[in-house]
């Protein structure tokens, strides 16, 4: 599986499989990288509201494997919404990162967190910011730029007038919450999606008819899910610092047939994803 990619449509190729690095500090952040990688991953994903890019660059820095092959992403803080502050912002994840480039780029949320899906939407602060993004792309600090939680409105909002289309869309989807019309949207659109918390939070780890079919394949849950997402075409990057975990993760050499993946599409939605039913964590809202 850590050899498996996808082509963005820059021809950047990223690797299917990845390591979040979510609610990581940076001590966590530096080991479960340096585990990851030992064990063949070449996909990290952190963030600057993480607050642990620099344990990740540690873990980077130390585990043993060359710069070159390894796929580094990171995020603009949400609240980051024009040129100056999202200039400034790349140059200090760089630092921060003890990095001379960052493979994808990524703006975290269409609104700062504090505002999350409410009424503004800030369409003109974004396009500001991703001016911001392209010019960081066009100097080689960063090899691909994306999105992240862009609804298909704010996505065209972006490419009504963006000199570079955004590769990525890293969304939320799972069993249970997939948001079908916005991935077909962003496929259609040459825009890659990426499945952040792909297990649902762990909520989904004790769905009595999820682990019915994942003992009918001889998985874990976990693995089931993964393998849902990455059948849908999309990069998945669940979040551990468990090396055993990371392991298991990576052993999804199997395919879901036809009919049970429409199973999977039809289960019921998860109402409740318990410690981390609280979204966006960053701003202290409930969803």
């Amino acid at each position: 599986m850590f050899n498996e990619t996808l082509r963005l449509s820059n021809g950047v190729n990223i690797p299917t499989l990845g390591l979040g690095t979510w609610l990581l500090d940076d001590g966590q952040a530096e080991q479960a990288v340096r585990d990851a990688v030992s064990l063949g991953y070449r996909h990290i994903d952190t963030a600057q509201a993480y607050q642990n890019e620099a344990g990740v660059g540690k873990g980077i820095r130390s585990c043993g494997t060359t710069r070159e092959q390894l796929f580094i992403t990171t995020k603009v803080a949400a609240e980051a919404k024009n040129y100056t502050a999202v200039t400034h912002s790349i140059d200090e994840s760089l630092a921060k990162l003890g990095l001379d480039y960052i493979d994808l780029l990524i703006i975290h949320s269409p609104q700062p967190w504090s505002e999350f899906r409410e009424e503004n939407r800030y369409f003109q602060e974004n396009k500001e910011a991703w001016k911001a993004m392209e010019d960081a792309y066009k100097a080689g600090k960063v090899k691909a730029i994306g999105l992240s939680n862009f609804l298909q409105d704010d996505i065209e909002n972006i490419l009504e007038s963006c000199e570079i289309k955004p590769m990525v869309n890293q969304i939320l989807a799972h069993v249970s919450n997939t948001p079908f019309a916005l991935i077909e949207y962003c496929q259609q659109n040459d825009i890659l999606v990426e499945a952040y918390s792909p297990i649902a939070h762990g909520a989904i780890l004790d769905h009595a008819e999820i682990k019915t079919m994942a003992d009918k394949y001889g998985v874990s849950v976990a693995q089931l899910s993964l393998r849902y997402d990455i059948q849908l075409g999309l990069v998945v990057i669940p979040k551990t610092a468990n090396p055993e975990h990371m392991r298991v993760n990576g052993e999804l050499d199997f395919v879901i047939s036809d009919a049970d993946m429409e199973t999977l599409k039809n289960v019921e939605p998860i109402q409740n994803y318990g410690e981390h039913s609280f979204f966006p964590v960053f701003g202290g809202k409930m969803k």
